[in-house]
């Protein structure tokens, strides 16, 4: 029901109320029918659900299979189970983690019902008593005064000067004035926006100022806020970039791990012919095959990288509640942000101020003294009404503090604002002379004076100088600041009548000052990166047109007035003309919660990666829609923070610029270890498949989970750690679709991958040569397929872990030369180490080595087997100065 458009007495008959309230027997009878006052909590994901949804990544199901598979085969032949036991690990440790750091359960709904007041003053049975909030019901009446938390959505039935600061629900920046009028709308309107119902109070909101009552005319979640719940369960979470490429990877690895493994199970019974014992030969074969194409540890590194990222963001006061969405943050496009708080301080301030050559300290004084906000010693900031504390702070800043004026100058009597009047006076006893000061709109208060003050001296006032006057407002309020007048009386002694009508005449005007919630000053600058770095920011308010458009100027996110349109506008607008308008206008202003996610969801159809900043409840349906939801640390309220993907622990815009730049270094690094990784598995798969061809065995499903799972991991986490390439913020956003093989890294596995393999393929060789030279024995395919080598197998192995940790050296950057980077990565050079000890003490360690079938291998084979491998750095090298010297060309 709309009862924003009806009169009292109607909205009175519709809730079956009176001025009076319900008595308790109708209360509780209401209560029992339609429930508590309090929002339907959400269903939060078991523990067993979150872990079935970590594991069920298309990567971690095709090691679970690779798992599964090993296992049969061990328990054929008898043998331990170390491969499922190995696979298995890195499983659990990857959905650990995974669950470790991600949020542990959704708490937008809890912090909406905290939101809500404990108790109100209701009146039942015509009196007044205290009632839990949760217990309210429709027809209520209910008792306001200044600092109440408004419990349910409300109808007003009396307003002595009251105001409501709403801006978690609508986003205006100033408390708003509240009526009992009835409210029509015009023609052209299918309905009054949210913010501009005066006569209405709506739950989450509070009363700043004034007192009154109201009759309860929605509870739970048929309030606003709980439609802003409702919605929130209904937000759709869409998957990151990186989550789809990892999804694509694991299918088409999957494909091809299958593909091959057939192919080679065939040719091998086609070669050898059907029988037991060759049968799980040729699968063992194939298994070896399979555990060489799958990078078991990539996972785990992926994981990693990221958890890696979260604790570096978190330094730069970007806290991350969703792990997927860190590498999402460099691929951002647009950042919807809310005004009120994010762009702004949230806090109104007197940015300018006029007089007739008459001192500012007696504008601000007066000012102050005519406020009723509250400014201690050694406090910075006022407490009290939003635009009166701008008032006293300026005051403060021309050295006239609010604490000692008001000992200075003891208020002896009042007249109170008033809507109506537009106007607010105080009385003051200075030195014994009496003193009156009046504040309010600037173009009402000229009509009460007879004088203004020029140079200090009351002079008459002319229609010449009220049209200075109104001439100057305007020009303020062209730039979208509100303007409040000052005017002054003086009496002989204390007058007789504090009322309105006996004090507000005969005023000697003093002067005006501009007020508004001033642009956040870090905020320019990151505004300007966001730009350079391809990222359009769009502001989303609540606000008016006029403050939306000043505001967005001066921060440089539109140049023209035609860029902005109201939120009214886009109700009537289909899904086509929608798309049209997202690409033009950068600020929306007067909109509504359904409004924002409209907004967000029309460019993401358009396939942008959308961002979405803000602090009101007013935010959160918008916040869990987007790509990135990001909510404020400080400012912002517990809902946005508990649907948000990112938190900003210093509510600062500029730290998003920040995470962009995280994110981008992340998805750059996962890149490259992606890169790192599948090529050294193809090298794996290419040596596996030649071996199979020529019927020897140069590498175990045991020694290819050790280089998977040590020597792939170790260094990919190095390369992690990587730090950002110095251009990575002149970028424009990746798209979306882009594939991790883009730029060339597709053909730079492949060319990595087959190097390696017959660098690996010759070591080989050139081992079980070296083992038939000193054993005696001639060498030939004939003789090395029927007794196999163990310096062959030895060194292939060690050939295969060297090329692997020089080839993640050269990935430090894709196509600079690592001789000229200027930076170091000791976590590379520690894994670098830390590998290469290990890969020889599984070769020397006679427990190990016995473990893993090899031997120890002289001096001068190892000499060998890592020649071999460093070969793999100046081949990489030469590659990326080709390829330089290519792009250079197109250019």
């Amino acid at each position: 029901m709309k009862h924003y458009l009806e009169s009292i007495e109607e909205v009175f008959k519709a809730v079956d109320s009176s001025e009076n309230g319900l008595t308790e027997e109708q209360a509780q009878q209401r209560l029992a029918e339609n429930g508590k006052n309090k929002l339907d909590e959400g269903e939060k994901p078991t523990l067993l659900k979150r872990i079935i949804e970590s594991i069920s990544d298309p990567m971690i199901i095709m090691l679970l299979a690779t798992a599964l598979i090993s296992a049969v085969t061990s328990a054929l032949q008898g043998e331990a189970f170390t491969d499922v036991f190995i696979i298995l690990f890195v499983v659990i440790i990857n959905t650990i983690m995974g669950l470790v750091q991600e949020s542990k359960a959704e708490e937008a709904i809890e912090a909406l019902k905290e939101m809500t007041a404990a108790t109100s003053k209701a009146l039942r049975n015509g009196v007044q008593t205290v009632v839990k909030s949760e217990d309210l019901v429709v027809g209520d009446v209910l008792v306001f005064e200044a600092g109440d938390v408004v419990p349910a959505d409300c109808r007003i039935i009396e307003s002595y000067s009251m105001k409501a600061e709403e801006a978690a629900l609508t986003g205006e920046s100033v408390p708003v004035n509240k009526l009992i009028d009835t409210l029509y709308m015009t023609d052209e309107q299918k309905d009054i926006t949210l913010g501009d119902r005066h006569n209405m109070l709506y739950s989450g909101s509070t009363v700043a100022y004034g007192r009154g009552k109201a009759v309860v005319v929605a509870t739970g979640m048929d309030t606003e806020i709980g439609k802003i719940a409702a919605s929130l369960q209904d937000a759709l979470s869409d998957e990151t970039p990186l989550q789809r490429k990892m999804a694509e990877l694991s299918k088409t690895l999957t494909k091809l791990v299958i593909g091959i493994c057939v192919f080679v199970f065939v040719l091998g019974i086609v070669r050898k012919g059907f029988s037991g014992e060759i049968v799980i030969h040729t699968f063992l074969t194939a298994i070896a095959l399979a555990v060489a194409a799958i990078p078991e540890g990539l996972p785990a590194v992926v994981t990693i990288i990221l958890s890696i990222g979260v604790t570096e963001m978190s330094k730069r006061k970007a806290l991350m509640r969703k792990l997927a969405a860190v590498e999402t943050l460099g691929c951002i496009q647009v950042i919807c942000s809310d005004k009120t708080g994010t762009l702004t301080q949230n806090k109104m301030t007197v940015e300018q101020a006029f007089t007739f050559d008459t001192p500012e300290e007696l504008l601000a004084r007066g000012m102050s003294l005519c406020s009723d906000s509250k400014m201690g010693p050694g406090e910075t900031s006022a407490t009290g009404e939003p635009t009166e504390n701008g008032l006293v702070e300026y005051a403060a800043r021309l050295g006239l503090p609010k604490y000692e004026l008001d000992e200075k100058y003891p208020r002896i009597g009042e007249a109170p604002f008033d809507s109506n009047r537009k106007m607010m006076s105080t009385v003051h006893n200075q030195n014994g002379q009496i003193v009156q000061y009046t504040k309010g709109a600037t173009e009402i208060v000229i009509t009460h004076c007879t004088h203004y003050l020029d140079h200090g001296e009351p002079k008459p006032i002319t229609d010449e100088i009220k049209k200075t006057i109104l001439d100057g407002i305007k020009a303020y309020a062209d730039e979208a600041l509100r303007v409040l007048g000052l005017a002054m009386r003086e009496y002989d002694a204390v007058p007789a009548s504090f009322e309105a009508e006996d004090l507000e005449k005969d005023l000697t005007f003093v002067g005006y000052v501009g007020m508004m919630d001033p642009c956040r000053i870090e905020v320019f600058d990151a505004i300007e990166r966001c730009r350079t770095a391809g990222i359009r920011p769009i502001m989303i308010t609540g606000d008016h047109k006029d403050t939306a458009v000043a505001i967005a100027k001066r921060l440089h996110i539109i140049t023209d007035a035609d860029e902005a349109i109201l939120g009214s506008d886009l109700e009537e607008l289909s899904d086509e003309e929608m798309d049209k308008v997202v690409m033009t206008h950068s600020v929306y202003a007067r909109v509504q919660p359904e409004h924002k996610t409209r907004i967000v969801r029309a460019l993401e159809d358009m396939n942008y990666i959308v961002a979405m900043t803000g602090d009101g409840v007013n935010d959160a349906p918008s916040i869990k829609s987007a790509n990135v939801g990001i909510g404020m640390g400080i400012t912002g309220t517990d809902v946005t923070k508990g649907v948000s993907d990112m938190v900003l622990a210093d509510d600062n815009f500029a730290t998003i610029v920040n995470a962009v730049e995280e994110g981008r270094k992340i998805y750059d690094n996962i890149r490259k270890v992606l890169q790192f990784q599948l090529s050294t598995n193809m090298a794996e798969v290419l040596a596996i498949f030649t071996s199979s061809l020529l019927g020897v065995e140069m590498l175990s499903p045991a020694h290819l989970l050790w280089i998977n799972m040590v020597t792939d991991s170790a260094p990919g986490l190095a390369l992690g750690m990587e730090e950002a390439e110095g251009d990575i913020m002149s970028r424009k956003p990746r798209p979306t679709d882009e594939s991790v093989f883009s730029e060339g890294a597709g053909v730079d596995m492949i060319i990595q991958g087959v190097i390696m393999a017959a660098l690996v393929v010759a070591s080989f060789f050139l081992g079980d040569y070296l083992e038939c030279l000193h054993d005696g024995r001639v060498f030939s395919l004939a003789s090395l397929i029927a007794n196999g080598s163990k310096d062959g197998m030895s060194m292939a192995f060690l050939t295969m872990n060297f090329c692997e940790m020089w080839e993640a050296v050269c990935m430090r950057s894709q196509r600079n030369s690592i001789f000229t980077l200027k930076h170091r990565n000791r976590w590379l050079l520690g894994a670098f180490i830390l590998t290469f000890v290990l890969t020889l003490g599984v070769i020397y360690i006679p427990f190990l080595a016995n473990l893993f079938e090899f031997t120890a291998i002289s001096a001068l084979e190892l000499f060998i087997a890592l020649g071999l491998a460093a070969m793999i750095v100046p081949i990489i090298e030469l590659s990326k100065y080709l390829q330089r010297k290519a792009a250079a060309k197109k250019n």
